[in-house]
């Protein structure tokens, strides 16, 4: 297999046959879905109503780290949480292989995203997040990495600098913010004791299908442990004082079956500053793959880094700032 392109195998026909070797019998309709880490298909089955099958990016996870993934989204559906995990054959396995490609299948799950400016709505996903970090907080991950400063910000950091991605006229004002910012997020981290727990680690809107007044979360593909402020900040949107009336009314319903350390808000500007980071470094790692440049023809430019580097200034700035306030 071509190592700098993986998926260039990935052929429709690929895809198919890949189905059917599960003794699944496909109608044929295969339908792409917007996905770049993975690849992702709805796929037609003969009888049935489609599946959804998530090709795995090859040497991402290790198949410890993907089975544990699948674990954890089973278990919480055994709770009855809205989630939606991989299909099982029929010894129980969740992760298949087909010509080098590991995937899973799973049911179709219909929705849209949640309206977060409804309280009912906010309480409600704030009722199934404290479900999730229950089970989450139970145990730790085994293979899964955390999320922190170390993977999210001082990896990408250097990464960045060391693949010259950054445009000469533009490395030293970010050689010297970015060291700046993360010193900052390590004196954030050091005053903050929290529990590292199992998170869903991408919660934001599009992961979450509104569907009958009830929130469905979708793909756990990076669930790491961290603090539990990682799955709420993340449904925050507005002004300061918007903000508060946002998670005020999340945490209402989170504290019904989960506690929450108050002192983890202080986590939110350290964790998007991280999170803005880790996404340069992802979408550079990635540029080898020709979705990528295809779909992201603004990245790698002067004008992206020079913003990216304004929006790097802005978060110190907020680092500075009073963290939000709940009583």
């Amino acid at each position: 297999m071509n190592q700098a392109h993986p998926y260039e195998q990935l052929t429709p026909d690929l895809v198919l046959d890949a189905i059917e070797s599960t003794g699944l019998m496909t109608d044929a309709r295969i339908l792409a879905l917007n996905s770049y880490e993975n690849r992702v298909y709805q796929v037609g089955i003969e009888g049935s109503s489609p599946l959804i099958a998530k090709f795995y990016r090859p040497a991402r996870w290790s198949n410890e780290q993907i089975i544990e993934e699948h674990q954890f989204t089973h278990a919480l559906k055994e709770l009855e949480i809205s989630v939606v995990p991989p299909l099982g054959d029929d010894e129980g396995s969740t992760l298949r292989e087909y010509r080098g490609f590991r995937f899973a299948l799973y049911p179709r799950q219909g929705g849209h995203a949640p309206n977060l400016d409804d309280f009912d709505a906010l309480l409600s996903l704030g009722r199934t997040l404290g479900r999730i970090h229950a089970l989450g907080q139970a145990r730790p991950f085994d293979y899964r990495p955390p999320l922190d400063i170390q993977t999210f910000g001082r990896e990408s950091y250097a990464f960045l600098l060391e693949n010259e991605f950054i445009p000469a006229s533009l490395r030293e004002s970010y050689r010297t913010l970015g060291a700046d910012l993360l010193a900052r997020c390590d004196t954030v981290f050091g005053r903050v004791k929290y529990q590292a727990i199992r998170l869903h680690g991408d919660c934001h809107p599009g992961n979450i299908l509104w569907r009958d007044e009830v929130p469905h979360f979708v793909d756990f593909d990076d669930a790491r442990m961290g603090p539990a402020i990682q799955d709420l900040w993340m449904l925050l949107s507005g002004e300061r004082e918007q903000q508060t009336a946002q998670l005020s009314e999340i945490l209402e319903g989170y504290r019904e079956f989960c506690e929450f350390d108050l002192a983890e808000l202080q986590l939110i500007e350290a964790l998007r500053s991280l999170r803005i980071m880790h996404y340069s470094a992802w979408l550079a790692r990635r540029w080898t793959d020709p979705a990528f440049p295809r779909h992201f023809p603004w990245f790698n430019t002067e004008r992206y880094w020079g913003d990216h580097i304004l929006e790097l200034r802005e978060q110190l700035a907020a680092l500075n700032e009073p963290p939000l306030v709940i009583y």
